[in-house]
C-alpha cells in the first residue's frame, strides 16, 4: 500500500475509535433498585434480558476498540505489512480495509475460517 492509502486508513481508524469512545456504555439496570424492595416476577425476565443486551453491547464495543488499537499499532510498527492478509500474505482489497480497517484477513481466508451457516436444507420427511 502506498502512503496515501495508509493515511486514509489511519484516518478512518481514528474516526472509528473517536466515535466509539464518544458513545457512552450501555447502562446495565439492576433487577432491584432497592434491596428491601420485592422483585416483580413479571418484570424480572425483561430486566434480565435487557441486562444481557447491554452487557453484550459493551463487550462488543470493547472488542472493536481493541481491534482498532491493534490495527493502529500495526500501522505504526510495520506499515509495509499493513494490508497484507495474515494467512495468505496477499493484499487485502482497499474497499474492505476502508469498511473495516482493522481486518487481518482477506475475504477468501476469512470465509475459510467462518463457520458454515445453514448447512443442508432439511425437509419434513427428514424428521420422521
Amino acid at each position: 500500500m502506498n502512503a496515501r492509502q495508509l493515511g486514509r486508513i489511519r484516518k478512518r481508524l481514528h474516526e472509528m475509535r473517536d466515535a466509539l469512545l464518544a458513545t457512552p456504555d450501555a447502562k446495565v439496570e439492576p433487577v432491584r433498585r432497592d434491596p428491601s424492595e420485592k422483585v416483580d416476577e413479571d418484570e424480572a425476565p425483561l430486566t434480565e434480558m435487557l441486562q444481557v443486551i447491554a452487557s453484550n453491547r459493551n463487550r462488543s464495543k470493547a472488542t472493536e476498540l481493541d481491534r482498532i488499537d491493534r490495527a493502529l499499532a500495526r500501522l505504526q510498527n510495520a506499515p509495509d505489512e499493513f494490508g497484507l492478509c495474515r494467512a495468505c500474505e496477499e493484499e487485502i482489497d482497499e474497499k474492505r480495509l476502508l469498511a473495516m480497517p482493522y481486518v487481518e484477513l482477506c475475504v477468501d481466508c476469512q470465509a475459510l475460517r467462518d463457520p458454515v451457516r445453514g448447512g443442508t436444507r432439511r425437509h419434513l420427511t427428514d424428521y420422521r
